[in-house]
């Protein structure tokens, strides 16, 4: 996937129209290839891209990432992305994604990502298969 890409923010802010920086770009690319119920973390995408770490991923998708399914890229604990836990949540059930029910102490009792379950390796069981090697 390498078309010009333009947007707003991670979660659908309104539309900014800008070249994307190349590593913005890549991340992007690899969010494309995750799979419907499925996921990925900032470090693992960073990992499968050879490049950058956790936050350089976060960033990328902050900025730039309304522009594919951004609530398939997610913190290693499987916490819901603050601030947009609900629109996130109706994306994962929509999928079937794997989640853990909150703990009644839980802040709004917002369910956490399976991360043993939802977690994918980049490489099996979806449309990313002969993607990476």
């Amino acid at each position: 996937m390498s078309e010009d890409r333009t947007s707003g923010g991670g979660t659908g802010d309104g539309p900014v129209t800008a070249e994307l920086p190349l590593y913005a770009e890549r991340v992007l690319d690899v969010a494309d290839l995750i799979p419907p119920g499925r996921v990925m973390t900032y470090g693992d995408v960073a990992e499968w891209l050879g490049d950058g770490g956790p936050r350089q991923v976060g960033r990328a998708m902050a900025l730039y990432g309304s522009a594919v399914p951004w609530w398939r890229v997610v913190r290693a604990d499987g916490t819901l992305l603050p601030g947009h836990e609900l629109r996130a949540l109706g994306h994962y059930r929509e999928e079937g994604t794997p989640l853990r029910a909150a703990p009644r102490e839980a802040e709004g009792h917002v369910p956490r990502l399976d991360m043993k379950r939802a977690r994918w390796d980049g490489t099996t069981g979806g449309q990313g298969d002969e993607a990476h090697s």
